[in-house]
């Protein structure tokens, strides 16, 4: 996930050769009972297994994707008026390398899932899909709860977007329903890669595939918080890149990284709460498609809205709700026995799972 500055308003048309023209967005300027798990002492195998197969999986991906990413020289020299790392980012050559070697990758991740249980001889008495998040019990919940408690805490952001919409909500409902607009986007390998492809690969890698080998390790508390270690490293190849191609200053470059580090670290550790909470897979993919539209909160931005006073209240509210409300909408009870419970987990006085 990668954060975008600045403050957003719609508008149309879009930029001359965009796939959505007429619909994207343009950049303006600068507790309750549930299951428990198994007591510590279940668990028979060493740590060191658990380890490797985790920290496998992250410089495998990172790895592939930054192989893939180098545009020829010849595709985009042609291109003026714009950053060329922005260029060999976005250029779709460029994203449909990384679609290829992040999707083999991401594949090939549940492997080391199944090495790990055959190396530790953990056996959960589930089926590998399960653990992994693809289930169809409680479905229904842990595709609405997460993402409107995500909704909940972008209460701020979303008002501020309302506002400054010129459109009604009437045509925003016939866009979202008009099957062109769906055509469009799926066309669009931009739209692809943020909110369909590093949704699903990152969650599939970074939640899904991690956290089962790391909680036998750490337990329950520590893995939410180490989990997101590796998916902050993993984006760390936009700092390559602007490098690669004298994107700024050296300074502002690694504060800029510094910065997605930490946001992509604390959202990590969001998704992974999600993931354990619920069971599934679908809530964590769900609420990193979400973020990845509506971007970073251009708080600086608010200080200058014509009615920043609303905004901000709207953005305090939501925050408090949003901590009011974690635990409830995120309760086990809603979505049945929880697949990552059933491992035997390593005390770390902080139950997640109840």
């Amino acid at each position: 996930m990668r954060p975008r500055p600045g403050r957003r308003r719609w508008a149309r048309p879009t930029p001359p050769g965009s796939p959505l023209a007429g619909w994207r967005r343009a950049p303006a300027p600068p507790r309750s009972a549930g299951p428990r798990c198994s007591p510590a002492s279940a668990w028979p195998a060493p740590t060191w297994a658990a380890s490797t197969c985790g920290t496998a999986t992250c410089p495998g991906d990172n790895a592939a994707l930054f192989l893939f990413t180098m545009s020829p020289e010849s595709e985009i020299r042609h291109l003026h008026g714009t950053f060329v790392a922005d260029i060999a980012r976005d250029h779709p050559a460029v994203i449909k390398r990384r679609f290829t070697s992040v999707l083999i990758v991401s594949g090939l991740s549940p492997l080391f899932v199944w090495l790990w249980k055959e190396l530790t001889g953990i056996k959960p008495g589930i089926s590998l899909l399960v653990l992994l998040g693809f289930r169809l019990e409680g479905i229904v919940p842990a595709t609405l709860l997460p993402l409107l408690l995500t909704m909940v805490l972008f209460l701020g952001p979303l008002i501020q977007l309302s506002m400054d919409c010129p459109w009604d909500w009437v045509d925003g409902l016939k866009v979202m329903f008009d099957p062109h607009f769906w055509v469009l986007c799926l066309s669009d390998m931009r739209w692809l890669r943020n909110q369909v492809i590093a949704p699903l690969t990152e969650e599939l890698v970074f939640r899904a595939c991690m956290l089962p080998m790391l909680i036998p390790c750490t337990g329950l508390g520590p893995a939410i918080f180490t989990c997101p270690l590796f998916f902050g490293v993993a984006h760390f190849h936009h700092v390559i890149e602007q490098l690669r191609f004298r994107q700024g200053s050296i300074a502002s470059i690694f504060l800029s990284a510094a910065f997605q580090f930490s946001y992509t670290a604390v959202f990590g550790a969001y998704t992974a709460f999600i993931f354990i909470r619920t069971g599934h897979l679908i809530g964590p993919v769900l609420c990193h498609s979400f973020c990845n539209y509506i971007g970073f909160p251009a708080i600086c931005a608010v200080l200058e809205h014509p009615q920043r006073l609303t905004v901000v209240i709207f953005y305090v509210l939501g925050m408090v709700l949003f901590l009011l409300l974690l635990l409830p909408m995120t309760d086990p009870a809603f979505f049945g026995d929880i697949p990552i419970c059933s491992l035997p987990a390593a005390s770390s006085g902080f139950s997640v799972c109840s």
